[in-house]
């Protein structure tokens, strides 16, 4: 019924007026469709429920019920946080590698990454080694927690003969701003002696380059977020807490995040502001700095890397969605980006997701939306059964979209 990454189907696309679609799913433009229509299934991960995989099949399975004419292609998304590397790498056919490293509190950890030969390209997810998901919860304090790890994947990219790396830095447990992974690559912190812990990067006095620098490839990183490293909107203020650090830690965490952004514009001439320095706990800042990184918005580079324009053309209907839909969909995250460009081909959006606001801005980014908590489940059952709940969804979505509305 439905076919999975990247399949063409034979007969050619056509397109047809919006139309408001019925009572009970948030309408922008809303498109109703009376005949078998292409239908590009293209979620994110709904965090801490389903992956983008797992989200893709439910709302196929929804949407197969009620429509089961329409002819679906499944295409699991992400713009750089977790499952970044095995989504790109089964997209674009990637040879599975792995590295001997470890995570992010030093633990062994076998670290998987992704590999192209007939392009010398690595995709390589760092939530594979420095992830969050990775470390029991509530075990290990941030300021125990540094990329270190990361060091051994970049280099076993780059033994392996890599031009170029794709990194997506998502859904990590570190704020270390990537001295850890600048160390494993021969970088030195000086304080009164060598810095090993990024909360002492305060004493920071000076930084050292490798005296034999690593042959580190082109680095492309896929940022998920435009915060900054500092200040109010910095990596510690807005992402310490949910890492661990308590009320009273984020300012001190942030002057040692400042103090290492003076050294470093002043002693290796980089100064810290780029959007997405943040990302990641200041992972952001560290590739650029330390391993020539080159920050890109993690859709734009996802997109790019699939042909993903040229595929949604194809399409009738492009259905997305994410745990929650609502304003910060809007700021640079997958979801609200691929409305965008569907927007501006004219091709109908639909947003699912676990909840899904109605504020005004995101019923005009979409052309409906429609959020599992309080349409088709509670928020309990939302969370016991998210699958079979995001299924029911995508069947009332589609059945609203078969028959159009009579009356007012």
């Amino acid at each position: 019924r439905f076919s999975v990454l990247g399949s063409r189907f034979p007969h050619p696309a056509s397109r047809i007026p919006n139309h408001p679609i019925l009572d009970g799913i948030h309408a922008g433009a809303g498109p109703c469709f009376h005949m078998p229509r292409r239908v590009l299934i293209i979620p994110d991960k709904f965090k801490g429920t389903l992956t983008a995989r797992q989200a893709a099949e439910s709302i196929a399975d929804g949407w197969a019920r009620a429509r089961p004419e329409d002819e679906l292609e499944l295409l699991p998304m992400s713009d750089g946080g977790d499952g970044f590397g095995q989504i790109l790498g089964e997209i674009l056919g990637a040879e599975a590698r792995q590295v001997e490293t470890v995570d992010a509190a030093h633990r062994p950890c076998a670290a998987a990454w992704q590999w192209i030969p007939n392009s010398n390209t690595a995709i390589i997810e760092s939530a594979n080694v420095i992830g969050l998901a990775m470390l029991p919860n509530g075990r290990f304090h941030p300021h125990d927690l540094d990329t270190l790890g990361l060091a051994a994947v970049l280099r076993d990219a780059a033994k392996a003969g890599a031009r170029r790396c794709v990194i997506g830095i998502g859904g990590s447990a570190t704020n270390d701003a990537g001295i850890g992974m600048a160390r494993g690559l021969g970088w030195t912190f000086m304080g009164s002696e060598p810095i090993e812990h990024w909360p002492d990067l305060t004493q920071l006095r000076s930084i050292e380059r490798p005296e034999s620098p690593p042959d580190i490839p082109r680095l492309e990183v896929a940022v998920d977020v435009q915060n900054p490293l500092n200040g109010p909107q910095g990596c510690s203020a807005i992402y310490g807490p949910q890492k661990g650090l308590r009320p009273e830690e984020i300012e001190p965490a942030d002057a040692a995040l400042h103090r290492l952004a003076r050294i470093a514009e002043s002693d290796l001439n980089t100064p810290a502001g780029a959007p997405g320095d943040g990302a990641a706990g200041g992972l952001g800042f560290g590739l650029r700095c330390f391993a020539g990184g080159i920050l890109r918005p993690g859709f734009d580079l996802f997109a790019e890397q699939i042909g993903l324009l040229d595929r949604l053309k194809d399409f009738d209907l492009i259905i997305t969605g994410e745990g929650s839909i609502d304003h910060s969909s809007l700021m640079g995250k997958g979801v609200g980006e691929l409305a965008q460009r569907c927007r501006a081909l004219g091709i109908p959006c639909i947003g699912l997701g676990g909840i899904a606001s109605d504020e005004a801005e995101v019923q005009e980014a979409f052309s409906a939306t429609a959020g599992v908590v309080n349409e088709v489940a509670d928020a309990e059952e939302s969370q016991n059964d998210p699958a079979a709940c995001l299924s029911r969804l995508a069947d009332r979505v589609a059945t609203a979209n078969r028959e159009p509305r009579t009356g007012n």
